[in-house]
């Protein structure tokens, strides 16, 4: 990506330059390019992506090549003063897959907090406006930030084709695995059965009407935690002809399974990459009431507190942590 011109007046930024390494830098603010627009951003969640940055130095295949700021779930005022959510995935729409409808899949795409593309940990972001959702008048901040999350949660449970009456599962319940939960609840799901280690992140999730999976078969398996139980849980969960959707990232880059036994049910296993253009969708979601994502946020620090917020984030004390540049 070139290098963006920038004006004379400065803002904070926050870069990652190592494992457990962000440092604060005052930067020029960027200028606009044509079609673009210049936000001050007013939050950012921090993403189970983001920990693996932080804490590996890597996410995948991907390595940390030079001081990148990180954030992809943000949302920002724009010049005119109006709150919008950063849809923080920009694909080429040329390839044969943007063609096909899976934007998610382009091999081109720039995506904030990404490679070369920097992100929204940062007090003002140039993107272009055409990624740019305007927000209700009843929604804040906070709510802008947690679409991106929201989306992913979407674009997860198409995967799963739920249809009415449903049992499904969701192994893991992080902020991702409970915006899963709710979207099942909301596409019919009849019963929702869910794993959780972590005691205060079990108890929202059963806020939601998740019950203890004690071994009950499901039609469609949620795994959203990464972690080899999860994993287990979620193959072990699904029923024969089921399917089971691979949402969580794990850290050493490889998911392992019983292959005899998913062979055996005749499972078929999708693995979740981004979303697909759920912007407006999950604003009417979260406008009608049907997912809850301001709740979900438990902790919110200033950019001046970054190191905090990402290590809160790292020990799951709470929620979603979301830091807030100005």
């Amino acid at each position: 990506m070139a290098a963006r011109s920038a004006s004379s007046a400065t803002m904070k930024t926050a870069r990652i330059h190592g494992v457990g390494e962000v440092r604060l830098h005052t930067e020029p603010v960027p200028l606009p390019a044509p079609g673009e627009e210049l936000l001050r951003i007013t939050a950012v969640g921090l993403c189970g992506s983001d920990l693996h940055w932080y804490s590996e130095g890597t996410i995948g295949d991907a390595r940390l090549t030079r001081p990148l700021v990180l954030g992809h779930e943000f949302a920002g005022l724009t010049a005119a003063g109006r709150l919008v959510a950063v849809d923080p995935s920009i694909p080429c729409h040329r390839c044969e897959y943007c063609e096909a409808g899976h934007p998610n899949l382009c091999a081109s795409q720039r995506f904030a907090g990404h490679d070369q593309t920097d992100g929204g940990l940062c007090q003002q972001f140039c993107w272009p406006s055409r990624y740019l959702f305007p927000l209700p008048p009843a929604f804040n901040a906070l709510d802008g930030a947690m679409l991106e999350p929201l989306g992913v949660a979407l674009h997860a449970v198409d995967l799963g084709h739920l249809r009415p009456g449903m049992r499904v599962g969701v192994f893991g319940c992080g902020p991702i695995g409970l915006l899963v939960l709710q979207v099942a609840r909301a596409a019919g799901a009849a019963d929702l059965l869910v794993t959780e280690p972590l005691p205060h992140r079990r108890a929202v999730a059963e806020q939601f009407g998740g019950v203890p999976w004690e071994g009950q078969p499901v039609d469609v398996a949620f795994e959203c935690a990464g972690f080899p139980g999860a994993i287990d849980d979620a193959f072990n969960a699904a029923r024969p002809g089921g399917k089971v959707i691979l949402v969580g990232i794990p850290a050493d880059d490889r998911t392992a399974f019983n292959a005899s036994s998913a062979r055996r049910k005749g499972l078929t296993i999708k693995l979740a990459r981004r979303m697909k253009h759920t912007y407006p969708r999950a604003i009417r979601l979260v406008e009608q009431g049907l997912v809850n994502v301001r709740g979900l946020v438990t902790h919110r620090y200033p950019l001046e507190d970054i190191t905090t917020a990402f290590s809160v984030a790292q020990r799951r004390e709470g929620l979603k942590v979301v830091v807030e540049p100005t």
